[in-house]
């Protein structure tokens, strides 16, 4: 069983992606190709699971897109993405916001998490 984690982890892409964690709004820039062209493609949304570890960890990101819901599930070692920005940090309580599905309106609404910045110390 070692030797198939081994191997997984030679065969992956090493990309620095920044830490987000569940609750998140990411832009996640992928590549499209479409005969011989490729384009870059960007989807917005609340990474609403992260699971998975090593060469088969994946993030899933959902979005509204005229009033209906989209999923996307994102593995970490595509080649695929090109870049992943973090639009905003959700605060939640839980790492599977599966809640999200079925919310509508303001209850849909992921509170952003605030941070506290500690001036240095004087000398």
């Amino acid at each position: 069983m070692d030797a198939i984690l081994y191997v997984q982890e030679q065969l992956a892409k090493k990309i620095d992606f920044p830490k987000f964690r569940a609750g998140d709004a990411v832009a996640v820039n992928y590549r499209i190709i479409e005969g011989n062209k490729e384009r870059i493609q960007v989807f917005k949304g609340n990474v609403i699971q992260i699971k998975g570890t090593g060469a088969t960890k994946t993030f899933t990101v959902r979005k509204i897109s005229s009033g209906i819901g989209v999923e996307r599930i994102f593995p970490f070692t595509s080649p695929a993405i090109a870049d992943i920005e973090i639009l905003k940090r959700g605060r939640v309580r839980r790492s599977r916001l599966y809640y999200l599905r079925g919310a509508i309106g303001a209850k849909a609404r992921i509170k952003e998490r605030k941070f506290l910045r500690v001036a240095p110390a004087a000398k």
